[in-house]
């Protein structure tokens, strides 16, 4: 079976006979390994050489090993005619030749940069009122729509599943609609919406979800099959304020993904344990859960039990303790114990991790992993 078509089966109501192998935030594993992944140069990502893209791509899929990739969108066409990089002694720019405009580009570090906004810090002119919230949190037309797709944009995207990408299930990404408060506001402003302005987060919420069904078409259109949803730290909200400002807008964007004709899954970052049951009213149709390294425990086997094949459900390998650090045979038992759980979820289970690959664990690990799962994962 090709890498697609494992992913398909596990999202099934038969379930996978192989189940499939995957990581979680595969670019970050892309940034941190970069030089070991591919020729390319750091900067082929800025670039508006639609080749260098396309052989990035290809250099990713062939030597991660995994059975899923997150869609790639190329430069335009325009780009391609008025953009060049020059590498000069001081850095790398990314030169508009039509222009003059420059721009000097920073090279990605490992392990990332520490982000602009700190717990506690709000961001510049945070929006107050219903209509200063409508005015950052536009709408896409249908015209804006039409004119990515015409722009070329999607050139590299169609010349990707033509090719290298042709057996891979395609993802695309999107947050839940109250994650947006982070961005919007604070960490700190975030926790006290619900309480101080619950009129105005409620809003908020309402107006992301009606943002995010262009992106949804978008994604659809470009052949993405499934959305990972992204939400963090929302534990620190009462089982209550989870359900009354959190769920009805995560349903009502696993609806809207669903009615695009693909599936959704819901990555929770964060300790379960008092709210395992909203989680599975999400309408999302997989569950993906943190490994739970911060004072607590999710074990994929009590989870299983819980889901009882109403939702495929994803692994969750500690990254750091097992992939980077575990020896072989702890790498393979704790796999093969992670895929008995899936089974007894009807087989509707992708082998996963429960967060990003670090940056000390080795390409030649993450390979022997998808092995491992290859292995482990097949059932005659």
């Amino acid at each position: 079976m090709t890498g697609k078509e494992r992913v398909r089966a596990a999202f099934s109501r038969e379930g996978a006979r192989e189940i499939p192998a995957v990581l979680c935030y595969s670019g970050i594993y892309f940034r941190d390994h970069w030089a070991q992944l591919t020729r390319q140069p750091w900067w082929a990502p800025s670039s508006a050489d639609i080749k260098r893209h396309r052989a990035l791509h290809a250099d990713f899929i062939a030597h991660t090993g995994q059975d899923w990739y997150p869609l790639p969108t190329g430069p335009t066409r325009k780009d391609r005619r008025d953009i060049a990089i020059e590498e000069r002694a001081d850095g790398v720019y990314r030169v508009n030749r039509r222009t003059g405009v420059e721009r000097l580009l920073p090279r990605p570090q490992v392990g990332g940069w520490h982000s602009a906004t700190q717990f506690g810090q709000e961001p510049e002119n945070p929006p107050r009122t219903p209509e200063e919230i409508d005015a950052r949190l536009r709408i896409p037309t249908e015209a804006e729509a039409e004119e990515f797709f015409a722009s070329g944009a999607s050139d590299l995207t169609e010349e990707l599943k033509r090719g290298a990408a042709r057996d891979v299930f395609w993802i695309g990404s999107t947050s839940t609609p109250f994650w947006n408060a982070y961005s919007l506001w604070s960490f700190a402003e975030m926790m006290r919406k619900p309480i101080e302005d619950p009129k105005l987060l409620h809003h908020m919420c309402a107006r992301a979800v009606e943002t995010k069904r262009p992106h949804f078409q978008r994604l659809a259109r470009l052949g993405v099959e499934g959305v990972w949803i992204e939400e963090c730290m929302t534990d620190m909200l009462s089982p209550a304020l989870f359900r009354e400002f959190n769920l009805p807008y995560l349903r009502a964007i696993t609806d809207a993904i669903r009615e695009a004709g693909m599936v959704s899954i819901y990555y929770y970052c964060g300790n379960p344990a008092d709210r395992l049951d909203a989680l599975l009213e999400s309408g999302a149709d997989a569950l993906s859960l943190e490994e739970g390294k911060k004072g607590w425990e999710i074990d994929i086997a009590r989870i299983a039990e819980a889901t009882q094949g109403r939702m495929v459900l994803l692994g969750n390998l500690d990254a750091i303790t097992l992939l980077e650090h575990g020896s072989e045979e702890a790498l393979r038992e704790e796999i093969r114990r992670q895929i008995a759980a899936g089974r007894r979820n009807g087989s509707r289970f992708v082998m996963s991790l429960g967060s990003p690959v670090t940056p000390g664990t080795s390409v030649e690990r993450v390979r022997r992993y998808c092995e491992l799962v290859r292995d482990l994962g097949s059932r005659e």
